[in-house]
């Protein structure tokens, strides 16, 4: 059963095409992952899905529910959440402190939040540092900040946009096991991503974005001997 529907989605900022005509689905329990050139659309693509900006033209379902354009927190309380390549936090307050600011969206009394937040802590191995201030944390921690708040909203589906960007390979694998254990309790993953181990070693089906389109779909090993994915990202002459 498809959790995410896109049909024809096209965005455009005045003359420039970002998104052209991409349908894709993704289906419940899956891990799917799109990668792509730096340009192509693939972080544009991510904030309409989730009610950022309105499409130009298309449809976007999910869970069975038309959310084409609207409000972002609809569509976060209908279960479709993204993270950000570059981590949000609010550096003053603490790790707990915003980790509850994506509980109170189930959990509207403080006490409940809390609790919620401190769970989902444990579940990244954040457990310990919830009373330090989240400026404090370096990038790994950054990352399961911006990875805890999504998380603690309760998703049925994460969009994790650069989740690996700026890790290094121990926390990158650390990262994965993390993703893998989120992922085994229900939780649908769809993950933009540079870092192609992660994507080797996570992705189920990977989708392929260049100048705004859709131009390849399938599995890991498919899509990295695809010729129109090697021409994307080194050029026409490697393509044979």
């Amino acid at each position: 059963m498809a959790l995410l529907e896109v049909e024809n989605l096209t965005k455009r900022f005045g003359g420039l095409v970002a998104n052209r005509d991409i349908s894709l689905r993704v289906e419940a329990g899956e891990i799917a992952a799109i990668i792509g050139p730096n340009g192509a659309g693939k972080s544009t693509l991510f904030n309409g899905l989730v009610g950022h900006h309105a499409p130009t033209s298309g449809h976007v379902r999910f869970d069975g529910d038309e959310v084409t354009g609207r409000a972002p927190e609809a569509i976060a309380r209908r279960g479709l959440v993204r993270t950000y390549q570059i981590p949000r936090s609010f550096p003053a307050m603490t790790v707990l402190e915003n980790v509850m600011v994506g509980a109170l969206l189930r959990h509207p009394k403080l006490d409940a939040a809390r609790e919620a937040a401190r769970r989902v802590l444990d579940e990244v191995g954040l457990g310990d540092r919830g009373t330090m201030r989240a400026g404090d944390l370096n990038v790994a921690g950054q990352k399961r900040i911006e990875l805890a708040r999504a998380l603690a909203t309760s998703p049925k589906m994460l969009l994790l946009d650069e989740v690996a960007g700026g890790l290094n390979p121990t926390e990158a694998r650390t990262l994965v096991e993390i993703l893998r254990a989120i992922h085994a309790r229900g939780v649908t993953l769809l993950i933009v991503e540079h870092v192609l181990e992660v994507v080797m070693r996570l992705a189920q089906r990977v989708l392929v974005l260049d100048f705004g389109q859709l131009i390849a779909s399938g599995t890991p090993e498919e899509v990295v001997r695809n010729p129109a994915v090697i021409e994307a990202y080194l050029g026409r002459k490697y393509r044979a």
